[in-house]
C-alpha cells in the first residue's frame, strides 16, 4: 500500500513554482488529512499553496502540547522528467523517481504512522507542508515560525543521513542575488562609453570569494549567472544567485555584512538583496534529549537510532533556531537526493513508519 501510494504521489509531479501543480497535489493532501482526522488549513500564496493540518490528540494526553512535523511537496525537478530521464522504476529493493527520496517518501511515512497509531493515546499532532522549501521556502518561513509555538518538539521528513541516523543540527543557509547594472554600447565602434555588467559581475564574485576565505567554515555556491545578450553589445545587465552555507550565526552575519558592503569597482550600479534565509540551527541539550527519547522508541520496535549534524538546510532550521527540540531526517533511507539517480530503499518506507509511530505513541 505504502508503494501504491508514493507512485501515485511522484506520478504527480511537483515542481517548484508550478501553481497549478502544487495546488492539485495540496488537493490530495488535504483530502488524505481529513480522511485520517486532520483538520485542514489552505495558506495561499501566488506560487503554490501550503497546508497545515491538525490532527486531535487522544486520551489524557489529549490537551498536552503537540508534536509539529514538517515536510513540503515541491521537488527540484520540472514536468516531464518522469516521462524523460527519470521513470517510475522498482530494482534491486530501490525505487526510483523524482521526489521519491525528497521528499515525498516522508510524506507517505507519515500517514503510514497515522494510520498505526488509531486508537491509541497520543499528543496532539500538526504537520505543515510547504510548497517553496526548495528554494529556502521565502513565502513560508512566517507560516512555520507561527505554526511552532507552543509545541513540545518538531520533526522534519527530509531524508536521513546515508546511514539512517537523524539530523540533529543543521548549517545555516542563505540565497543571495547581486544585480548590475552597466550600460550598453557598441563593442567595437564604441567600446569606451559602454560599461560591461559581465565584467563587473565577475570582479564581484571574485570579492566574495575573498569574502568566503577569510571565513572558516563556510559553503559558497554561485547557482545561477545571467547577462549579456550579443558580442557586439557591451552588456548592460547582469546578475548571479548565491548560496551560502554557515555553520554559526555570527560567521553567517559577519559574510552577509560584507557581501552587503560590496562597492561597484567601475561606473556600474550594484544591488545586493537576500532571496531567503534559514538561520543556522545548532546543537542544543534540549535536542540530545529529545535523540534519547526517539532511541527509545526505536529500540521499541527493534530499531537503532542515531543522531549527527548535517550541512543541508531545511525548514527545521527555523524551529531548531528557535530553540524548540527539533530532529530531522524521519523519510526513508535512499540516496541521489537532486539527482537524476534518486531512489529510496523501499524496506525503510515501512521501518520509517513504525518509527514515526512509536514517536507519536511515546514522546
Amino acid at each position: 500500500m505504502m508503494i501504491e501510494r508514493l507512485r501515485e504521489y511522484v506520478g504527480a509531479e511537483t515542481p517548484t513554482g508550478d501553481a497549478a501543480a502544487l495546488n492539485a497535489f495540496a488537493d490530495r493532501l488535504g483530502t488524505r488529512y481529513a480522511e485520517l482526522g486532520g483538520t485542514v488549513r489552505r495558506m495561499p500564496t501566488p506560487t503554490g499553496d501550503h497546508l497545515v493540518a491538525d490532527f486531535p490528540g487522544r486520551g489524557p494526553r489529549a490537551t498536552e502540547a503537540p508534536l509539529l512535523f514538517l515536510a513540503h511537496h515541491d521537488t527540484v525537478w520540472p514536468i516531464g522528467q518522469l516521462q524523460g530521464a527519470m521513470p517510475w522504476r522498482e530494482q534491486d529493493g530501490a525505487i526510483h523517481g523524482p521526489g521519491v527520496f525528497d521528499m515525498k517518501g516522508g510524506l507517505v511515512v507519515f500517514e503510514t504512522a497515522l494510520e498505526q497509531i488509531a486508537g491509541r493515546d497520543h499528543r496532539p499532532l500538526r504537520i505543515v507542508v510547504v510548497a517553496d522549501e526548495e528554494i529556502g521556502s521565502p513565502s513560508a518561513r512566517s507560516l512555520v515560525t507561527a505554526e511552532a509555538k507552543g509545541v513540545y518538539a518538531a520533526f522534519g521528513f527530509e531524508p536521513p543521513h546515508p546511514n539512517g541516523d537523524l539530523k540533529t543540527s543543521r548549517w545555516g543557509s542563505t540565497r543571495v542575488r547581486i544585480e548590475v547594472t552597466g550600460r550598453e554600447a557598441h563593442a567595437a565602434l564604441d567600446p569606451a562609453s559602454g560599461v560591461s555588467a559581465i565584467d563587473e559581475l565577475v570582479d564581484q564574485l571574485i570579492a566574495v570569494r575573498r569574502i568566503v576565505a577569510d571565513h572558516d567554515e563556510v559553503l559558497c555556491n554561485v547557482g545561477t549567472i545571467t547577462g549579456g545578450g550579443r558580442t557586439n553589445v557591451v552588456p548592460g545587465s547582469a546578475a548571479a544567485d548565491i548560496g551560502f552555507r554557515f555553520v554559526d550565526p555570527a560567521t553567517e552575519e559577519s559574510v552577509l555584512r560584507a557581501v552587503g558592503e560590496l562597492q561597484p569597482v567601475r561606473d556600474a550600479q550594484l544591488a545586493v538583496r537576500v532571496l531567503s534565509n534559514r538561520p543556522a540551527w545548532q546543537p542544543s541539550a534540549a535536542t540530545d534529549e529529545l535523540l534519547a527519547k526517539v532511541i527509545a522508541a526505536g529500540r521499541s520496535v527493534g530499531q537503532e537510532v542515531g543522531g549527527a549534524a548535517a550541512t543541508g538546510a531545511a525548514d527545521t532550521n527555523l524551529t531548531g533556531w528557535l530553540g524548540i527540540p527539533t530532529l530531522d531526517g524521519l523519510g526513508p533511507l535512499g540516496k541521489g537526493a537532486h539527482a537524476v539517480h534518486e531512489q529510496v530503499i523501499a524496506a525503510t518506507l515501512t521501518e520509517r513508519a513504525d518509527l514515526v509511530a512509536a514517536i507519536i505513541k511515546t514522546i
